[in-house]
């Protein structure tokens, strides 16, 4: 996990098992109710194996009890979480350039699981899958501490791989994942989300990504509420103000380094787009979540 950097970053006080610019290994954290506001950058999955925690994703906990699987999605935001003294599992970060160089992620229906993820972040698994999941996880850890070991690179893609294969099918328990017919509109929908996900800072202008796409802004509009039931400009909004959510959160920055960093024209706009978004000024909102200590 990182916050606000391009490096996989894990904290000090984490018992970190392997870690590399591709994938951390984590199997203890202390202090993770101080941890405060982090934006995710990674992919990460959380294994429950004994205890309970409640963990604090864009604004709402979601507790995970022995069995149970936390599966967090990149630009996301943790909010403060807590843990039982007894909590105990097993942790996988990878990087998103990593991932995506995985022949699975080249699937179409990729991006309708992370949708799903964002939606129903935990899973309760059976005990079977959480054994096959301790496995894999023990196999991956011991390959990649043993320096001796030829390839290790290439034999991490490969137990990677298959492992997201055998979990895909624990999710198929979950959600029909199946592959739909080709749907032109479904494909810019997605390649929409993308690219919106992936900017920052994000234009608020339909335009814009219209124009990456090689489309025009009617056409994104309508392929967006015809897939999702929301429009372009929706849609940008509602990602453009998780950006200013989790900025707010952040003690050392002030609103006009926000504004500015944001890209926003000056502090009056940017203050009627928060005023009309998240019901309160800058300020207010600040406040709000933070205290008026800040």
């Amino acid at each position: 996990m990182e916050n606000g950097q391009k490096k996989l970053y894990v904290c000090e006080e984490s018992r970190t098992i392997y870690a590399d610019e591709q994938i951390v290994f984590i199997e203890n954290l202390q202090d993770v109710d101080r941890m405060g506001f982090v934006k995710l950058e990674h992919f990460v999955m959380i294994v429950c194996l004994r205890g309970h925690a409640t963990i604090n994703i864009e604004g709402s906990p979601h507790d995970i009890r022995p069995n149970d699987a936390l599966i967090c999605r990149p630009n996301i935001i943790l909010g403060d979480s807590m843990t039982s003294m007894d909590f105990d599992f097993r942790c996988i970060c990878l990087s998103k350039d990593y991932v995506q160089q995985l022949p699975l992620i080249s699937n179409e229906n990729t991006w309708d699981v992370l949708m799903f993820f964002e939606k129903s972040p935990v899973l309760s698994l059976t005990s079977d899958e959480v054994k096959d999941f301790c496995l894999y996880y023990d196999l991956m850890r011991s390959r990649l501490q043993n320096p001796r070991i030829r390839y290790r690179k290439e034999l991490l893609s490969a137990l990677l791989t298959a492992f997201l294969y055998e979990f895909g099918s624990v999710v198929d328990r979950f959600a029909d994942f199946r592959p739909q017919p080709f749907s032109a509109g479904s494909n810019v929908f997605r390649n929409f989300l993308s690219l919106l996900s992936s900017s920052y800072p994000k234009s608020r202008s339909v335009a814009y990504y219209a124009d990456k796409l090689c489309l025009t802004p009617k056409y994104l509009s309508t392929v967006c509420k015809e897939v999702s039931g929301e429009t372009a400009s929706e849609l940008i909004n509602r990602y453009v103000v998780k950006d200013i959510d989790f900025l707010l959160k952040q003690r050392g920055r002030s609103v006009k380094e926000i504004c500015n960093e944001l890209e926003f024209p000056n502090l009056s706009f940017f203050g009627r787009y928060v005023k009309k978004h998240l019901g309160l000024s800058p300020k207010q909102y600040r406040e709000k979540v933070l205290g008026k200590e800040d």
